[in-house]
């Protein structure tokens, strides 16, 4: 171990990888042997009576064992064998509970790390199982003298930030949760499958008793008092996808609960950028429960909160220091817009005639949207205010969905002064050029923006069509 540590430090990580290894192959041969515990090198120069008895020379051996499997889930993951590391790090943090050799704190951290891992891999029942445990072990520092050669836990004072880590990582479980589900349920235009969703039901009630049972086993963490703790805390929320607006609610409504939590550690005053991300991740679980809603102007209400979250925020934060998080926010802002305004056409055409209250709203929505599209546009200018001829790889896509969605803003706004509807059709039609000009001249931008282009293509060849039967009809009337 202590070789594969000094390797390590000295960024020699191959050959760190090395020594853990024939460590970790030592304790399996000797086990497999042997099996008694062996002596403890300080028993060496103890005197008879002052020897170990057998329970606390295996409680060092094995406490040396997980240390050699800690610092192999570091080794793999300096050298990206990320699924390794994640092994790794789950029976280190296993056995730790086991022979009580733990930081609560430091465990309940790493704990809820690995949940993040678990997440990436859409294993929800491993997460959650990680969260609950970090979370009732958490509960334990403090209170609980720690079982690590009876030191106290650094780093007391940093419990509350702490705590919010963990709610943090709690947030980006309910939010993949939901996001997974949504991709599941969505159907070519991104709405709700009904059929999709019927067959999904049936197909858990089947599946869901005899899979669980087999997995479980593999994961829990900790002794049987532990283990009744996690197991209360989970039940607090689901590890399956939500299939219905219900379902989905309850995973929301732990989120939000949790996005409290984490807000009253990480203040504006202090934590700008921390801050900023949470209430972003706020904003994402309305955009996915607003997807299992089905009335419209729920729906349009649940946007309308995430405007009411981002707005404030966004109007404080100086474009100087904060480019990137604007331009996050400016294209948010926008696109929730964009998707209030087609929810108010959607409800407008459920009626027989358009009146001029919903008319308005969706003229008003249809501006604010273009508003926040040209400011995120304007932010990508050079200080002389040029437009760039060629756009950067990372704002190649925003900035071209951007003007893409301007042109069908300017296609949507509702006139009766045929003159202005001239206006805005010749509007659209220049962003729509654009589109297609820039992909011509580049066509590496082309797999970015595929959809948008075929249609901008079409919008291209259909609007001066319209725009001359307008004219005419303009001048029939003069």
């Amino acid at each position: 171990n202590n070789l594969g540590i000094l390797w390590s430090q000295r960024d020699r990580i191959e050959t760190a990888q090395t020594y853990l290894e024939s460590a970790e192959g030592l304790y399996n041969q000797y086990m497999k042997e042997d099996g008694n515990p062996p002596l403890d090198p300080s028993e060496h120069f103890m005197a008879e009576e002052e020897k170990l008895t057998d329970q606390e020379r295996s409680k060092r051996f094995e406490k040396a064992y997980t240390h050699t499997l800690y610092y192999l889930a570091q080794v793999y993951q300096h050298l990206h064998m990320i699924e390794k590391a994640a092994q790794y790090c789950h029976t280190t943090l296993k056995r730790q509970l086991e022979y009580c050799g733990y930081y609560p704190v430091e465990w309940a951290r790493n704990a809820a790390t690995l949940s993040q891992y678990y997440l990436s891999k859409e294993c929800f029942m491993e997460a959650r199982h990680c969260l609950a445990a970090a979370s009732v072990i958490f509960s334990q520092a403090g209170q609980v003298p720690s079982a690590e050669d009876d030191e106290t836990e650094p780093d007391q004072q940093d419990l509350p930030e702490r705590k919010a880590e963990i709610a943090r990582c709690w947030i980006k479980y309910c939010l993949n949760l939901l996001q997974s589900a949504r991709k599941l349920l969505e159907d070519n235009i991104g709405e709700l499958d009904p059929d999709r969703q019927m067959e999904l039901k049936a197909q858990r009630k089947k599946e869901e008793d005899e899979k669980e049972e087999g997995r479980k086993k593999a994961v829990l963490f900790g002794t049987s008092d532990i283990c009744d703790s996690v197991l209360a805390m989970e039940e607090k929320v689901s590890s399956v996808y939500p299939l219905d607006f219900q379902e989905a609610r309850e995973i929301f409504l732990v989120g939000q609960n949790y996005v409290q939590e984490a807000k009253e550690f990480f203040q504006v005053d202090g934590y700008v950028t921390d801050h900023i991300e949470i209430i972003q991740d706020h904003s994402a679980l309305f955009k996915v429960l607003a997807f299992f809603e089905e009335d419209y102007e729920r729906r349009c209400k649940m946007h309308k909160r995430r405007i009411d979250m981002l707005e404030p925020i966004y109007v404080d934060l100086n474009p100087q220091y904060y480019l990137l998080i604007r331009r996050q926010l400016q294209c948010e802002l926008a696109d929730t817009y964009y998707e209030m305004m087609d929810l108010k056409v959607a409800i407008g055409n459920r009626l027989e005639k358009l009146d001029s209250h919903t008319v308005k709203k969706i003229n008003s929505l249809a501006q604010c949207s273009i508003k926040y599209y040209e400011l995120f546009l304007d932010s990508l200018r050079n200080p002389d205010k040029v437009f760039p001829n060629k756009l950067e790889a990372d704002v190649l896509r925003p900035a071209m969905v951007a003007k893409f969605h301007i042109a069908r803003l300017y296609g949507k706004l509702i006139t009766s002064d045929s003159k202005k509807q001239l206006e805005n059709m010749q509007t659209s039609l220049e962003y729509y050029t654009f589109l297609v000009d820039y992909c011509e001249k580049y066509p590496d931008a082309v797999p970015a923006i595929e959809t948008e282009l075929e249609l901008s293509k079409e919008m291209v060849n259909l609007l001066p069509a319209s725009m001359e039967r307008l004219r005419a009809k303009l001048s029939s009337l003069v």
